[in-house]
């Protein structure tokens, strides 16, 4: 079962691109066609404001955000201080 980064992740994503989102969360949400990359900003405003980091400008690449579980992971970096 995902744990609660991964269904807010799910649901911001969701939200954005208004198309289901793959169960895999390993899946490319860009090959996958879920996003591309004028919704890559968006997604990282949302996740920006729904986690509350800054993500700096160096780091808005799409392999960075390319899944779910990619998501998480820096998530999880950007909270635990690392």
């Amino acid at each position: 079962m995902p744990d609660d980064t991964q269904k807010r992740l799910r649901n911001l994503v969701q939200k954005i691109a208004e198309k289901p989102i793959p169960q895999d969360p390993d899946e490319s949400l860009f090959e996958s066609g879920v996003l591309d990359s004028f919704a890559l900003t968006d997604v990282v405003a949302a996740i920006e404001e729904e986690f509350a980091i800054k993500i700096p400008d160096k780091d808005l690449t799409p392999r960075k955000f390319d899944s779910i579980a990619r998501m998480e992971d820096y998530i999880a970096s950007r909270t635990t201080g690392a």
